[in-house]
């Protein structure tokens, strides 16, 4: 494994070494992030990236193969527009995690911000803790699992995928509903769960969109001709 030492490197500095040893096919390890902001951006390759600490805004985004673990918290956007790949952050992460991620998995090992997975067009994300309000909010596909409760306004305004929560929801948002959950869709939640190391099987609660926003409400057209 090869060590970027981050305190010594600009932050551009860091992600050209980084897609440096990318290419060499090599593991990575970034040491004292300091939680710094916009690294490990763009890497299109499947490699191995280990985090040794906390990570600022906007990091590990723009991502298409990598597996990545922090080992600590990270500031917003984490993983932003995830194409594939794995993404595990042992702490917490900040607001907006996973946004308008299409493909692969975040696992948040204990809480999430606010609007995570806003605007999420496939793939899973994970929180093994809590979550902020408007979780999912103008979510178009995928999967979202908070082990634990969901703030305010859950689901406003999705169009498609779903939401499991296996605690308490603060609110739900315009047009998302609760609907029964398939025993075997207990299980193959628990079991992904198992797979990314956390250990809790709650009974959880299904959020779908209710599809009403889909359709032009014909009193849309009168209350804008009376303006």
């Amino acid at each position: 494994m090869v060590s970027i030492d981050a305190s010594k490197l600009s932050t551009r500095q860091i992600n050209v070494r980084l897609n440096e040893l990318v290419a060499a096919k090599e593991d990575i390890e970034i040491i004292n992030p300091k939680a710094r902001h916009n690294i490990i951006v763009g890497v299109l390759k499947e490699c191995n990236i280990t985090v040794r600490g906390s990570l600022g805004y906007y990091c590990a985004s723009l991502l298409d193969g990598p597996s990545v673990l922090v080992e600590g918290n990270s500031g917003w956007a984490l993983g932003e527009n995830l194409m594939s790949g794995t993404i595990t952050i042992s702490k917490d992460a900040g607001a907006s995690v996973g946004a308008s991620m299409r493909g692969g998995i975040i696992c948040v090992g204990r809480n999430a911000g606010a609007r995570a997975g806003i605007s999420m067009k496939g793939g899973s994300l994970v929180i093994g803790g809590d979550s902020g309000f408007l979780t999912g909010f103008m979510m178009q596909k995928g999967q979202i699992i908070v082990c634990g409760d969901v703030g305010d306004a859950v689901g406003d305004s999705m169009y498609e995928g779903e939401i499991y929560v296996g605690g308490d929801i603060a609110s739900l948002g315009n047009d998302a509903v609760v609907v029964d959950v398939e025993k075997k869709e207990l299980v193959s939640i628990w079991d992904k769960l198992g797979k990314n190391g956390i250990d809790k099987q709650p009974e959880f609660k299904k959020i779908v969109s209710g599809k009403k926003l889909y359709h032009f409400d014909k009193l849309e057209r009168l209350e804008k001709s009376s303006v």
